[in-house]
């Protein structure tokens, strides 16, 4: 993986390195998408580890429905193709279930700490009567259904029937022969994990195992904030580019909110200030306002802008804003939420809470379109590049085909949409000596027409002019 190099640093370690600066004046401005990390809180599913989820395969077979699992919906509706998912906690116990066998019991328990309400059923499977099954309910729906053999080795059966469950485990250390018939039979419950902002951190360490978009966490905790917005610097000096979508409290005042946000100044967090809105009668708020932006922000191409996106899944907007708190709050780097003058709920200017760009950085970086471009050229580049390592000689061919693979980059880029220009030449700061290169990447990325100004003119005489005149 690409890792950050400071002009004049020499690196320890083989691998390429990148580094970015400014080019031109404010006056020169010229992939791997749908991807959402989520912490979260459940009383089902793997603890404190990253759960890959496919959107065809849904979050309520692993993790249920309890807890803040609404983050991981939300971001489903916002356009996310896979969420890197990690349950958040520690501690807790197992619930368990004694099922009577012909000899002891076996005992039906939860993989992973829980408090959830669990029913067991076993009975014969209808019109079959071969075969057995054990019908776990949650709540009183059903969760989880094996199939096994009747007969004799029904507890050992019923053990290889959950060996492959995500969910349960059954021991028969102290069981044997057929499993009695038992209709609901409750789960002794197990203790919920406790959760802190530690907690948070773990999950964190998790995600970076693998290539998201955006992240959202299922909290307006302003340090559990703090501490994703240092993550996402320190894994950016390493290679990863990813933005994350947090929203502070609702019940706090909007001056209030305004100052958390601009306190981040930074192009990889999003903030939306007013979030609140309603999903048809469902109040959503905070955290799952964020959540859904972060699938749309994930999902949407570089060659688009999410300016004026309609959040399509909102039928009321909670927290409408006077146009002069909009121009104070985006000057602040707020995401805004505003209405369409067909009353569409939509995001009303594509901004992230970089107020203050440094010398290396231009106001491309405020913009969402443009950072989410920049950081795939940084990605899709940066490996390029790294693929090469030691493989090619650091010679007039060998450099020549390093600049030729991240030009193909560029050259992509270009035919997509994403930039209008970018050229590759050797460094002229880099000096190229034993197993040392560098090479300089220019870039012109696009934006999209976002301020648009109309000049009306209009007479007082009703004689229209001749064409000429």
């Amino acid at each position: 993986m690409a890792g950050y190099f400071s002009l004049g640093e020499n690196k320890i370690r083989s691998g390429a390195y990148f580094n970015v600066q400014k080019r031109g004046d404010e006056t020169n401005f010229g992939a791997i998408d749908g991807i959402v990390a989520v912490l979260f809180r459940s009383s089902i599913g793997p603890l404190g580890k990253a759960t890959v989820l496919p959107a065809s395969e849904g979050y309520e077979k692993t993790f249920g429905t309890g807890g803040t699992t609404d983050a991981l919906r939300e971001t489903f509706f916002g356009g996310a193709d896979k969420l890197i998912a990690v349950r958040i906690g520690n501690g807790g116990t197992v619930g368990s279930a004694s099922l009577a066998c012909a000899t002891g019991k076996a005992k039906l328990s939860t993989k992973y700490p829980s408090g959830a309400k669990f029913t067991a059923t076993i009975r014969e499977k209808l019109g079959d009567s071969s075969k057995k099954e054990c019908i776990v309910y949650l709540d009183g729906s059903e969760f989880e259904k094996v199939t096994f053999a009747a007969g004799t080795e029904e507890a050992t059966a019923l053990k290889e029937a959950f060996a492959s469950s995500k969910n349960f485990v059954v021991d028969i250390t102290d069981a044997s022969g057929t499993v009695t018939a038992v209709s609901q039979s409750a789960f002794t419950d197990g203790a919920e994990p406790t959760v802190t902002t530690a907690d948070y951190s773990v999950g964190l360490k998790e995600v970076e195992k693998y290539y998201i978009n955006t992240i959202c966490v299922d909290t307006e905790d302003a340090a559990v904030h703090a501490l994703v917005a240092a993550w996402l610097d320190r894994i950016y000096l390493a290679g990863s580019f990813a933005m994350a979508i947090v929203a502070p409290k609702p019940s706090s005042s909007l001056e209030d909110r305004m100052t958390s946000i601009s306190s981040f100044d930074t192009e990889n967090v999003i903030a939306p200030l007013n979030a609140n809105a309603n999903a048809g009668n469902e109040e959503l708020k905070g955290y799952q306002v964020a959540a859904y932006i972060a699938g749309i922000v994930a999902a949407t191409p570089a060659n688009q802008s999410v300016t004026h996106a309609t959040l399509s899944r909102y039928s009321v907007l909670n927290e409408i804003l006077t146009n002069t708190e909009m121009e104070v709050a985006e000057e602040k780097g707020c995401l805004v939420l505003s209405t369409a003058s067909d009353g569409a709920v939509w995001i009303d200017n594509g901004v992230n809470t970089l107020v203050h760009p440094d010398a290396n950085h231009d106001s491309g970086w405020k913009k969402i379109r443009r950072t989410k471009t920049r950081y795939e050229l940084l990605n899709r580049a940066n490996a390029a590049a790294d693929a090469l390592v030691g493989k090619v000689d650091n010679d007039t061919n060998g450099r020549a085909t390093i600049m030729a693979a991240i030009q193909g980059i560029c050259n992509a880029m270009e035919a997509e949409g994403k930039i209008q220009y970018g050229n590759v030449t050797e460094s002229t700061t880099v000096t190229t000596d034993g197993d040392t290169c560098g090479f300089d990447i220019e870039v012109i990325d696009l934006d999209s027409a976002e301020h648009i100004y109309l000049n009306y003119y209009f007479q007082f005489s009703t004689i229209v002019a001749a064409s000429g005149e």
